[in-house]
């Protein structure tokens, strides 16, 4: 447990240093998102669909962007995330924009010490699940966490993907699948900004699908697709090309790039 500890928080010290880079970015934009413009992508706008007057839980939220983005669709959202920088921002955004989102700092796995409401949807996305060494009490808290009949959604880099070492530029396979050993890895930079100088320090963990579905299910969640997908809306790793819709793709099509998945609490 305090090796865990340790993980965590360095885990932490390196999202407080990119919540500053990331928000300065083009990648997340944040001018025109401060005009208007959405950040949620085409899976989960698709997979939920209208969310006014619904309300929602956003793990692992970063600073805000996504949960705020529901938010301005009529959800009454709350966000978690390990990062007190990234809360302080999202609470910064949320005022400046004038919407009703709450947001908690803390670890995802903790969420259910902080909040005891219960949702409609619990939503989560995009490099989230690699930072957890163990999926089951993340299945558990998800399910404490939803209303009877509530919908948790989450789109994430398919497991293929985090098999590959990107830090010396052409993909490496280097982890396992199914990796219980953390994976630490030390680069300059950040996905947002490559050109960053600031120093990333990280702990991760690769999970398979079947860890994924196993830990909701036995959680009480009834799973009703998992969807594996070649196109990833974010071009965030080496030598992909864009799509005809705006996404990105790998130039051999060989694996997915993204899995979504949708469960329901029985």
């Amino acid at each position: 447990m305090d090796l865990e500890k340790n993980y965590f928080a360095t885990n932490k010290a390196t999202w407080n240093t990119k919540v500053k880079v990331h928000a300065e970015s083009n990648m997340y934009n944040m001018l025109a998102f401060k005009k208007g413009e959405s950040s949620l992508m085409p899976y989960e706008l698709e997979a939920l669909g209208i969310v006014s007057g619904k309300s929602l839980l956003h793990l692992q939220c970063h600073f805000g962007q996504d949960t705020l983005s529901w938010s301005r669709l009529g959800a009454k959202c709350v966000g978690v995330d390990l990062s007190d920088e990234g809360i302080k921002l999202a609470q910064e955004l949320n005022r400046e924009l004038g919407l009703d989102a709450e947001f908690i700092c803390c670890n995802v796995l903790d969420t259910s010490e902080h909040i005891k409401g219960q949702f409609d949807i619990v939503f989560t996305s995009y490099g989230v699940i690699g930072w957890l060494p163990d999926l089951k009490p993340w299945g558990e808290m998800i399910a404490e966490r939803l209303k009877k009949g509530g919908t948790f959604f989450m789109a994430e880099f398919h497991p293929i993907v985090w098999m590959f070492d990107y830090l010396k530029g052409k993909p490496i396979m280097k982890y396992g699948y199914m990796q219980d050993e953390p994976i630490y890895e030390e680069y300059e930079g950040t996905y947002a900004n490559q050109e960053s100088t600031m120093v990333s320090k990280e702990y991760g963990w690769n999970h398979g699908l079947s860890e994924v579905i196993n830990a909701l299910t036995e959680a009480g969640l009834h799973i009703e697709y998992l969807h594996e997908h070649n196109e990833s809306p974010y071009n965030v790793l080496p030598d992909l090309i864009p799509t005809e819709n705006g996404m990105f793709k790998t130039v051999d099509n060989l694996y997915p790039l993204i899995f979504t998945l949708k469960a329901t609490k029985l």
